[in-house]
């Protein structure tokens, strides 16, 4: 049963040097207890994207152009603010990357962890206390009866962190949008974490989003994976097959770029080029001019659309999709 489903979704923003089109024209589904990963280089779209499904893009200058998010009946893009308060914080819930900026410095710990319990649900405040005292717990942070009554600036980084994955499970939503939700993180954490997500996805059969750079992250915690490039999908599949058999030559970049996977004493594979200007027409594929494999109708004025692989893989290279690699 599909949980979430995102239709032709365009966010731009209209700045003095022009239209940077941060979003263009992405469409996916996600069912429920699936998790479905969302992995690509700094500026691709992606935490645009699920700032979008969250209403938190910044207007001016950013605006949604077209599209439709349907979750459960409603349309996240054009929802009425009270049927945008009453599922945002309750029913949709994000782990944003940075917890110094996204926590308030002028509230305690306390205070912050609770108010989505007291806004949405009829408890009392002794009730709430408790609950977030539990989730605390939950995500590793030690002497939690103590330390919920500090302020943000009394954590570490890696704790505020914590605190905000505490925040961002404690009203156990039907969508959790994690946005590198472990980058603050050690290696012990980060897997105590990532598992605390596995077992409230099995216990309520949330469905997760989860935006990072780890690939290894994804090939242990993820159903599914849209690779993103230049504001659009250019490749989405089940894990399994991403990994065994990536179509997309950005996929394959992505996947030579991880250091285990280098020969030791051998130089990194890095992909030469930067990711394009999104203020400017993208003739052709958006990433030819990077690739390795592109020629001359890998620039024309055809855009290049996802097309069938199989029945849970599509991609959108135009020489693949043509039988030439």
């Amino acid at each position: 049963m599909s949980l979430l489903s995102v239709q032709d979704l365009r966010t731009y923003f209209h700045t003095r040097n022009g239209i940077y089109r941060a979003v263009d024209g992405v469409s996916f589904e996600l069912n429920a207890g699936e998790t479905l990963g969302i992995v690509g280089e700094s500026g691709s779209g992606k935490s645009v994207t699920c700032y979008s499904l969250m209403g938190l893009i910044p207007s001016p200058p950013g605006r949604i152009e077209s599209g439709k998010a349907m979750f459960d009946g409603v349309d996240l893009l054009n929802c009425t603010p009270k049927q945008a308060r009453s599922i945002r914080g309750k029913r949709i819930n994000m782990i944003f990357q940075d917890p110094m900026t996204s926590l308030n410095p002028y509230m305690r710990i306390s205070d912050q962890l609770i108010e989505p319990l007291m806004i949405h649900e009829d408890i009392t405040k002794a009730d709430a206390l408790k609950q977030a005292l539990e989730m605390l717990d939950a995500v590793g942070i030690n002497d939690a009866s103590s330390r919920i009554h500090y302020y943000p600036h009394e954590f570490s980084g890696g704790m505020r962190q914590r605190v905000m994955i505490a925040m961002a499970l404690i009203t156990k939503p039907e969508l959790l949008i994690a946005d590198e939700p472990t980058t603050a993180l050690d290696v012990t954490v980060q897997a105590q974490i990532l598992e605390l997500i596995k077992k409230m996805q099995k216990e309520i059969g949330m469905g997760v989003i989860f935006i990072t750079h780890d690939l290894g992250v994804v090939s242990g915690l993820c159903d599914r994976v849209q690779v993103m490039y230049g504001g659009r999908i250019v490749e989405t599949a089940d894990t399994r097959s991403l990994f065994y058999e990536p179509k997309h030559p950005y996929t394959r970049a992505l996947q030579k770029s991880i250091p285990s996977m280098q020969p030791k004493g051998t130089e990194l594979y890095t992909i030469e080029g930067l990711p394009p200007d999104l203020s400017k027409p993208l003739p052709g594929c958006s990433f030819a001019p990077r690739c390795e494999f592109a020629n001359e109708g890998c620039t024309s004025d055809r855009k290049p659309e996802l097309q069938d692989v199989n029945e849970t893989h599509r991609q959108s290279c135009l020489r693949v999709q043509s039988g030439e690699l």
